[in-house]
């Protein structure tokens, strides 16, 4: 039944986290990109994740794919590269503060960009 050569496809156990889909990136990106296309600095600034919960929630609904819980986004934005700081939760809702460095915030505008041409190509034909 069992053959010794066979190859064992490989998983996450319980105490590993899968990578990030790319659906989960390419939503985290396009907030990111949209966050700063609102004339907002993204660069190299540490925000409260709460000033960022309104494009991820556009981001969501433009993917149609559920809003992310806060930990989520943590995680995720930290996979990308961001700075994550967990603060207390008696100091903010959203307890978390994002620094997003320059090369993610010019990779996520440039993501953002690409979509948007893409949807006005759509609507020209």
């Amino acid at each position: 039944m069992f053959k010794a050569n066979a190859k064992m496809i490989e998983q996450p156990n319980l105490f590993e986290t899968a990578a990030p889909s790319a659906q989960v990136e390419r939503i985290l990106l396009y907030a990111l990109g949209e966050f700063q296309s609102r004339g907002k600095v993204l660069a190299d600034r540490e925000l409260a994740l709460d000033r960022l919960r309104g494009a991820f929630k556009r981001a969501s609904e433009k993917f149609e794919a559920e809003e992310f819980s806060d930990e989520q986004l943590a995680e995720g934005l930290a996979k990308l590269g961001a700075n994550i700081k967990r603060v207390p939760n008696f100091v903010a809702k959203h307890p978390f503060r994002v620094t997003v460095t320059a090369r993610t915030a010019e990779r996520a505008l440039f993501f953002y960009n690409e979509k948007k041409r893409e949807v006005e190509d759509r609507e020209k034909l």
